[in-house]
């Protein structure tokens, strides 16, 4: 048993040995095609002379051929002068597709948010001068009479989105105990002046929702088209959805007989039921018939 041993050892010693021999006589081979090759294709015109080199010469005849190429490069970068520095134009940059679209982005919403700033600015900002918001001197009573009365009982001035009216004088003790003294300013005027009848001044938007209420000449109301709801001829509520009869502005009125009206100052109008002139229809309404509260 142990000589079997034995034997195989020294076999499996004498097959490594043999595998490294060989794996060298590999690697030291040098390439040179034998003798029988040589003689076989010596009749050939498209070979010519083999050179004797190795593949391990051939290896390093190109190694150092890229060693003295490199040393090449190194030397003409050494001795060539620097570039001169140029800065870059920014036009030739450029700019890429996402940042474009980005400050797109921004400065459209810059745009945007700077015009609704402006407008709200411009909606807020009070007017010092003339026009809806300010005090307007709108004229002396006397020729105010006179343009309602041309005008079939009603005035409108569009600067101050006002209804200029004719109050009677019959009923100034009514309107006393009824409206304010701001409001009673220009009712007054037409009694304190001497004249047939006072003037009042009011605000043009129904207070039911807002629409503009128009007059309506057979009647001698206004009347809103939007839903019906009636005024005499000096404000106070008829008919229709209406809240109270229709706002109006504060007025003062000068030793000549001016009339300002103080449009930045809006009063609620009566509530329903208020009828100080006992004015009723004269004719036909424009809008139609609606439910009287008064």
């Amino acid at each position: 048993m142990i000589v079997v041993v034995v034997v195989a050892g020294v076999a499996l010693a004498a097959i490594s040995l043999f595998a490294v021999v060989r794996s060298r006589q590999t690697e030291g081979a040098v390439g040179v095609l034998s003798r029988e090759t040589k003689n076989r294709d010596i009749t050939s015109s498209n070979l010519g002379e083999e050179s004797e080199l190795t593949g391990k010469q051939v290896e390093k005849a190109v190694a150092l051929e890229r060693r003295n190429a490199s040393r090449e490069l190194v030397l003409a970068a050494k001795g060539s002068p620097p570039a001169p520095f140029v800065p870059a134009d920014p036009e030739t940059l450029g700019v890429t597709r996402r940042q474009f679209f980005n400050r797109s982005i921004v400065l459209m919403f810059g745009l945007g948010i700077s015009g609704f700033g402006a407008a709200s600015v411009a909606f807020l900002w009070p007017q010092v001068a003339g026009g809806f918001g300010s005090k307007i001197q709108v004229g002396l009573i006397s020729s105010l009479l006179a343009e309602i009365r041309a005008g079939n009982g009603f005035l409108y001035k569009a600067e101050g989105r006002m209804w200029l009216t004719e109050y009677p004088n019959a009923a100034i003790e009514k309107a006393a105990v009824t409206y304010s003294p701001g409001e009673l300013s220009g009712m007054l005027a037409g009694r304190d002046l001497g004249l047939d009848g006072g003037v009042v001044a009011l605000y043009q938007k129904c207070p039911h929702l807002g629409c503009r209420v128009p007059e309506c000449g057979t009647s001698q109301w206004f009347e809103c088209p939007c839903h019906g709801s009636q005024y005499n001829q000096v404000g106070e509520k008829k008919g229709g959805p209406a809240p109270r009869g229709m706002d109006r502005f504060t007025m003062s009125v000068s030793p000549d007989g001016s009339l300002t009206v103080d449009t930045g100052t809006i009063i609620q109008g009566p509530p329903i039921g208020t009828n100080t002139t006992g004015q009723e229809a004269e004719g036909p309404h424009c809008i139609g018939s609606s439910e009287s509260h008064g």
